[in-house]
């Protein structure tokens, strides 16, 4: 039984948002050119980033009227505390509901996921998202991508891929060590077996649990899961799912076809996968993170 506690994302600065141009100035000219450009223009609000629309979707859950959080974003940043003052300017201009944050100069801000309890850590570090999935965190890597005209729906849309990202990666790997026949065969045999739970779980879990919040007709959150599997390795996944008691509203097995095209018709303002050919699909029609977790991705680690 999950406790009464409000979804917890811990994002960083470059994910919220766009600081492509000051990220140049810090590369080719240094920390000094960068604060001075931060302090100069701190005025200057920043154009929204790779999750900022995801960002904006989840605070606008809460019913502030009624005092009731049901979701917390921890900004997470390795500016200081005073070029940050841009970053928080921003977040006023916006109208972001965002008070609680950690401006570390520099050095990575990952440690500071686990002390807020975040149930999602995004970033445009992959090294950073390594560090904190391997402590046991969801987290994924934001990447440039065509949002599309998703941004004008009112409800929250996010879709998982299944392996290495809701599940383990256990099936992926007979499949990329032994082939498509024996990954079927497998499957096949451990149908009725759950698969272990993978990194995004826990966020799944406690999405689902927000959802049951809300009445189902006019539920503001819905989920997909979009995975590479067909049928008859679909039954697994199912199985697994009610073993979880985790309902999904949506499930979209393709059979190897791109899932870009599909995420767009669902509308999704984040998907996550941990295959990089994937997110390359799924960034030319939605916001996409990539999850540097399991075999697909042990070659980079």
């Amino acid at each position: 039984m999950m406790t009464e506690k409000p979804l917890v994302v811990a994002i960083s600065s470059r994910a919220l948002f766009d600081l492509d141009e000051s990220h140049r100035i810090y590369e080719q000219e240094g920390t000094q050119a960068y604060c001075k450009y931060q302090i100069d223009n701190e005025d200057v609000p920043l154009e929204p980033g790779g999750a900022f629309n995801l960002v904006r979707k989840l605070l606008a859950l809460n019913n502030e009227s009624a005092g009731q959080t049901n979701v917390e974003i921890i900004l997470l940043s390795r500016n200081s505390t005073d070029t940050g003052l841009r970053v928080f300017n921003s977040i006023q201009h916006h109208n972001l509901a965002i008070s609680r944050a950690v401006f570390t100069s520099g050095s990575s801000p990952y440690r500071y996921v686990a002390p807020f309890g975040a149930n999602l850590f995004l970033s445009t570090s992959p090294d950073d998202v390594r560090k904190a999935l391997k402590a046991g965190i969801a987290a994924a890597t934001i990447l440039a991508s065509n949002v599309g005209n998703n941004i004008n729906k009112a409800q929250l849309r996010i879709a998982f891929d299944g392996d290495a990202v809701l599940f383990s990666d256990e099936a992926e790997r007979i499949y990329k060590q032994q082939g498509l026949n024996a990954f079927t065969q497998s499957e096949q045999q451990t149908a009725k077996s759950p698969l272990n739970e993978g990194p995004f779980k826990g966020f799944l879990q406690a999405l689902n649990f927000l959802q049951t919040k809300f009445g189902d007709e006019e539920t503001p959150i819905r989920t997909a899961l979009v995975t590479a599997r067909s049928a008859p390795a679909h039954e697994r996944v199912i199985r697994t799912l009610r073993a979880w008691g985790i309902r999904i509203d949506e499930a979209i097995f393709l059979g190897g076809m791109d899932k870009g095209p599909f995420l767009k018709s669902f509308g999704a303002d984040i998907f996550f996968d941990d295959q990089q050919g994937h997110c390359d699909s799924a960034r030319q029609h939605v916001a996409t993170g990539h999850v540097p977790h399991g075999v697909a991705n042990e070659i980079t680690e």
